[in-house]
């Protein structure tokens, strides 16, 4: 099929006539063009939490714009592009196909890519590279139904989940780490959404519904996971799960919610009865456990693996990483999600509020786990947007600050000693209408409560000064929701696994 442009071609728009799909060691996706309708001097396929830039040639009267389908971001390996649709943009010209596209294409481990230019410009869209006889509806079907009844000889191996998939961190990953200090023999396997999502060293891949992740999942003796499992597990007798969660609460969770509907009440009923092993952080997050989720079973208190980095992580390598000057105040502002707006991250106005601080400082925005999707990057002076940023964990390690408002972060940030501020300009509607506390925050605040700004702006540029006044309520924080927190639970929990020969 020849697409024809819908109006003359000029020297204000860019012609795209041959696109090309090249496998092999170094992958790409090239597009190329006359150079007499329009030279581009910079092209770039924009997605909502990834911009992939491209390497521009001009010669022969023809322009050409390769764009490698391996990626390096956060300084991380060589990866695919996160799955999503990104437009081709080159600088402010509208882009015209004058070609007929390629069909659907299937890069074996690393992606698959699908074009269109049914609105304006052209589209590419990238997902998770699954076979054809592992994509679709029916061949998951077909794969589920084989899941469930097959006989699978047990694996001494761990399969481990954060975030359903979207990367590899939190208490899983920690836990994950320790793993393979103590017993670097046991197989390790991580279920990912796609392959651009860096494991741990060591750790094995597995794409979600891919023949080999339906296999070990079956088969793996420890299913290691901070997230509801969802309802396509079926649990051999043989098999553990250990449910690390991800976060001690402020904000009301499962049955304690504001007015949970029937739907919502089996369906945690049915998820809490997949689970053998329950995590916490502290004493406290034990009784909303048992309350929240009318968990009965075992509860490991053992504080938490993912905040072990906190006493024993590199902030200076963090940094670097994320390419921060030394010479600046780094300010980690991570909000919570809500249920009525999961595409919104940004309550603070943070453009604003970077700009009103002025150069000495720089803000990371990270936007909660169930923003990654529906969300988009926020681009704007002195910010830097995080949300896609592997392991927040990290993040806490080089914030000379935290800005949150009823997120569990406040939980683990105290961890590090530094000050905290609490932004919370809906705060009545949160706790009245949206969501529910199970305690009065401002009481027993480590840090100053505002919902303007101005205040907060005045709050951080004083820091220092204020941060003492606030003393009492930190020690009496962490030692309530902290005792744990010394840099050895993911030790402490994988030997525990051990010794109980749940795996090993």
């Amino acid at each position: 099929m020849t697409i024809t442009p819908s109006a003359p071609v000029g020297p204000a728009r860019l012609v795209v006539d041959t696109v090309v799909v090249a496998a092999g060691a170094e992958p790409s996706l090239r597009f190329e063009g006359p150079t007499d309708a329009g030279t581009p001097s910079s092209m770039s396929l924009d997605g909502s939490r990834q911009t992939l830039v491209a390497e521009l040639t001009v010669s022969d009267g023809r322009w050409r714009a390769v764009f490698p389908l391996l990626v390096s971001t956060w300084q991380s390996p060589l990866l695919p592009p996160r799955s999503g649709r990104y437009a081709l943009t080159s600088d402010t010209l509208p882009v015209v196909v004058t070609t007929e596209l390629p069909s659907q294409q299937f890069l074996p481990s690393i992606t698959r890519i699908a074009f269109s230019n049914e609105g304006p410009g052209l589209d590419v869209t990238f997902s998770a590279p699954l076979s054809d006889r592992e994509r679709g509806r029916l061949q998951q079907a077909s794969l589920e139904a084989d899941y469930r009844t097959a006989r699978y000889e047990p694996l001494n191996a761990v399969f481990f989940e954060s975030f359903f998939g979207h990367n590899a961190s939190c208490n899983p990953r920690a836990i994950d780490r320790a793993l393979a200090t103590l017993r670097p023999d046991i197989a390790r396997y991580w279920s990912v959404a796609d392959a651009s999502v860096e494991v741990p060293e060591g750790a094995i891949a597995l794409i979600e519904g891919s023949a080999e992740w339906w296999r070990i999942r079956g088969s793996a003796r420890l299913l290691v996971v901070n997230d509801w499992l969802r309802k396509r597990l079926r649990k051999r007798n043989y098999q553990t799960v250990l449910q690390t969660w991800h976060g001690t609460m402020l904000k009301k969770l499962a049955l304690s919610r504001l007015r949970p509907g029937l739907r919502a009440v089996l369906a945690t009923l049915r998820e809490r009865s997949r689970w053998d092993i329950l995590l916490a952080q502290n004493p406290y997050s034990k009784k909303v456990f048992r309350k929240a989720y009318a968990y009965f079973g075992p509860v490991w208190e053992e504080g938490y693996p993912r905040d072990d980095v906190l006493v024993k992580g590199d902030a200076a390598a963090v940094r670097a990483r994320l390419g921060i000057a030394d010479n600046v105040a780094v300010l980690l502002y991570a909000p919570t999600w809500r249920d009525d707006r999961p595409d919104h991250v940004d309550h603070l106005e943070v453009s604003r509020f970077a700009e009103t601080l002025g150069d000495g400082y720089v803000t990371l925005i990270r936007g909660h786990s169930r923003t990654l999707l529906p969300g988009e990057n926020l681009y704007a002076r002195n910010v830097l947007d995080v949300t896609g940023y592997p392991d927040v964990s990290e993040l806490f390690l080089v914030a000379d600050a935290l800005i949150t408002d009823y997120s569990s972060v406040m939980f683990d940030f105290t961890v590090t000693g530094k000050p905290l501020f609490f932004f919370t300009p809906d705060l009545d509607h949160y706790r009245e209408k949206l969501r529910g506390f199970y305690f009065d925050l401002i009481p027993a605040a480590p840090g100053p409560v505002v919902s303007t700004l101005e205040d907060l702006v005045e709050l951080v540029e004083n820091r220092q000064a204020i941060q003492p006044r606030y003393a009492e309520k930190y020690r009496a924080w962490r030692a309530r929701f902290n005792p744990l927190d010394d840099g050895n639970a993911a030790e402490r929990v994988v030997r525990r696994l051990l010794s109980e020969r749940i795996i090993g």
